[in-house]
């Protein structure tokens, strides 16, 4: 379209005070040629914004540049509509962490305008995905697993009016929770034992109309994307096919396997059991020692039995204490006389259940905080020999009738057999890559999705298939597929119920963003999607083999083929290419060049170096903003260009700065890892890896590496950037201007 644009400057919040005004207005009007350039001292108030629409409405403005406050603030203020908009940061990265009324920080917000003009320029209205042409979108949620979780979640969706598809492999609802003889206290005074709240959970699945229940079932294949997610279930020898809008997975928890555990005696004696064991007994009527049906006298329980041990479950299981409280007193109960012990490491009864800690006190449990060194069977006697912390001494329990381990919580998740790619292993191998493509291999496989990456969601940090432990609860590496209950994390009935409320309305917004064509997260609402200049792609398949979220196929000729509503618009894949084919209508390799390109570098005699900032949006970038907001100051010779993730980085826009004259190039990445803050989970490592290869650029051009240097950022890192960032300007000042200044 032919674009008219406006430019609009803030002067409140200290902007007119600390900028002239006048000047930053003439690069709009004179080097940019901006037909109308307004100021205002609150453009995001009512009024405002009333000007800026009254120019679209009477004026033909299409085009928009705000200069004001971060662009991470006011954005519903300053949601124009159908317009091309962008909003130049002067006032946190600016008059909010600069010297007012200096020459650099003028400077400094006349770039930010400028590039901010340059940014619109080569940004088009984004079109919404709406499918191609015979797709429905479905908004109907496919709930796999029917514990407390998955009931939960499929009521949750239900009762906000969507269609469900319930899907449990045992012949009745209920999961684990429907073994339970009592459930820990949930009501005040939190004292006594409660029935568990699964006869009353199926029956309320079982009465809702919107939930289609399929049990003794499976999935049999997904295939297909987010609002287009084809499922096949078999159901007591019957099959079923329907389309979904989003997943999600509540498949519960497995016991930690006992046999690993030898040395506290499991295997040794059949009196030496599992909590699980235990509560089948107590379900079942009385508790008994398995060798003979008699009932104990005294029982021990052993916490963290395979919990918190780097040899077996690095993590805290969260319910094994409070199932130790409850089982002992069902002992305490069958006999007020039995002798019982506890040897913890911690007792972790967080909130109210720290009555139940308490009433097992009173109850005459006994407690002892120690580490177990021996268990033995002699005989039809147990005995525990344990390092008791408190006194500082050793312990011996004797004639003991029961010892019970508190084995901890493995996610029902798939197990992954594969970490190399196909292509990986046949380079390994020196075969040929014949069947590349393939999807990896997994044990238990429980969503069989059809995806290059896999059938299933990858495991993460020790074996739960979670996204983002930090900022993403419930989202998946796979678009619209969401995590709930004890497959996520350990956690007690109680907040795997809280737990599927969020999974279940994470579904909801997937399924609503997906029909009108948004982006789900974390770039909630975007409206872009990567395109592709098929004319010259070499099919080197980078974009599918970096892309996190499996948004990108390839057919037969290794041609990728979009999947659309899988995209997360990190713009990765736009990174990746070699050829420079992917780009979006509002994030392109030419618009990010052009902007690095529309910085004013001075000249070497002036000595004001110019340092480029290549930040990542969703951690980097609102760290400086705090470093605005809480008025500390940093050197102004910086110029920041927030990217959507730095895995999207080309390393053409490493080239185009130095060739411009910019002295030295830094880049905030997110920190990576299995409990990671990169928002699109390997962007921080793909730019790593990318910049690795930059030495070859600075040997073409005959530039030290120290120009570049890439800095791991967290959103709490804001009191750390002014010292990076001087840090990074002293290296700059010792290897000299760059020499294509002035060229």
């Amino acid at each position: 379209m032919e674009k008219k644009t406006a430019a609009y400057i803030c002067t409140g919040c200290g902007i007119g005070e600390a900028l002239d005004i006048e000047a930053l207005s003439k690069v709009a009007t004179d080097e940019y040629k901006a037909p109308i350039c307004r100021t205002n001292n609150i453009y995001c108030s009512p009024e405002g914004v009333a000007e800026i629409q009254k120019d679209i409405e009477s004026e033909g403005v299409n085009t928009v540049v705000i200069a004001a406050c971060s662009p991470r603030v006011n954005y519903d203020a300053f949601d124009l509509g159908h317009v091309i908009l962008d909003r130049a940061n002067i006032r946190e990265q600016v008059v909010w962490c600069h010297p007012p009324n200096d020459e650099d920080t003028q400077m400094l917000a006349e770039d930010y305008l400028r590039m901010a003009m340059v940014k619109v320029d080569k940004m088009e209205l984004p079109e919404p995905y709406l499918g191609e042409e015979g797709d429905a979108f479905s908004k109907d949620i496919l709930v796999v697993g029917g514990g407390v979780a998955g009931m939960h979640a499929a009521l949750g969706a239900a009762n906000a009016g969507y269609q469900v598809s319930l899907v449990e492999k045992e012949e009745a609802l209920g999961g684990f929770g429907a073994k339970l003889k009592k459930s820990t206290p949930t009501k005040p005074p939190y004292q006594e034992l409660e029935d568990t709240i699964i006869p009353d959970l199926i029956s309320q699945v079982e009465a809702n109309e919107k939930i289609k229940i399929f049990t003794s079932a499976e999935i049999e294949k997904i295939e297909g994307a987010p609002g287009l997610f084809d499922a096949t279930i078999t159901s007591n020898g019957s099959q079923d096919s329907a389309r979904y809008g989003a997943i999600i997975q509540a498949t519960g928890w497995t016991p930690y396997d006992a046999e690993k555990l030898p040395h506290l005696g499991y295997g040794s004696s059949p009196d030496v059991i599992t909590n699980v064991q235990l509560e089948e007994m107590a379900a079942a009527g009385t508790i008994t020692r398995p060798s003979n049906g008699s009932e104990p006298k005294a029982v021990a329980f052993i916490q963290c039995a395979g919990s918190r041990d780097e040899e077996h479950l690095p993590y805290c299981s969260a319910v094994c204490c409070r199932a130790s409280l409850k089982q002992s007193l069902y002992l305490k109960e069958q006999n007020p006389e039995m002798a019982i012990y506890v040897i913890y490491k911690d007792i972790r009864t967080p909130g109210q259940d720290e009555e139940l800690y308490r009433q097992a006190q009173r109850a005459g449990v006994l407690f002892i905080r120690g580490e177990v060194e021996e268990v033995s069977a002699e005989g039809d006697q147990l005995s525990i020999l344990a390092e008791d912390v408190m006194l500082q001494d050793k312990v011996s329990l004797e004639e003991l009738d029961l010892i019970v381990l508190a084995t901890g919580l493995v996610p029902n998740a798939a197990v992954w057999l594969e970490e190399l790619t196909v292509e990986e292993e046949a380079k390994e191998a020196g075969e040929d890559e014949e069947g590349a493509g393939e999807p990896p291999k997994v044990d238990n496989s429980i969503l069989k999705l059809a995806y290059r990456q896999g059938p299933d969601l990858p495991n993460l940090k020790y074996g739960f298939p979670d996204s983002h432990f930090i900022c993403f609860p419930y989202e998946t590496r796979r678009t619209g597929i969401y995590t709930a209950g004890t497959v996520r994390r350990p956690m007690t009935m109680t907040a795997a119920a809280e737990d599927a409320t969020g999974a279940a309305m994470k579904a909801i917004q997937a399924v609503e963003a997906v029909s009108t064509g948004k982006a789900v997260h974390p770039r909630a609402g975007d409206l872009s999607q990567p395109e592709f200049f098929m004319q010259r792609c070499t099919q080197c398949k980078r974009c599918t083999e970096e892309c996190p979220f499996g948004a990108i196929n390839e057919d037969n000729e290794a041609n990728p083929l979009p999947n659309p509503t899988r995209c997360r618009r990190c713009g990765i894949c736009m990174g990746s290419c070699p050829e420079r084919i992917i780009s979006f209508k509002n994030y392109s390799v030419d618009m990010i060049g052009s902007m690095i390109k529309a910085i004013e570098v001075p000249e070497e005699f002036d000595e004001k170096p110019r340092v480029l900032a290549l930040v990542c949006e969703n951690d980097a970038y609102p760290a400086l903003d705090m470093t605005g907001f809480r008025r500390l100051e940093y050197n102004p010779w910086v110029r920041v260009i927030p990217l959507r993730c730095l895995g999207s980085i080309n390393l053409v826009w490493i080239a185009d700065a130095l060739a411009k004259g910019i002295d030295g190039i830094i880049l905030f990445s997110c920190k990576p890892g299995d409990d990671y803050q990169c928002h699109f989970i390997k962007g921080s490592e793909l730019a790593e890896t990318r910049l690795s290869k930059i030495a070859e650029t600075l040997d073409r051009l005959v530039l030290e590496s120290d120009r570049v240097r890439v800095e791991q950022i967290a959103i709490t890192d804001y009191e750390r950037i002014p010292e990076i960032l001087d840090d990074f300007l002293e290296t700059i000042d010792a290897v000299g201007p760059n020499p294509y200044k002035d060229f």
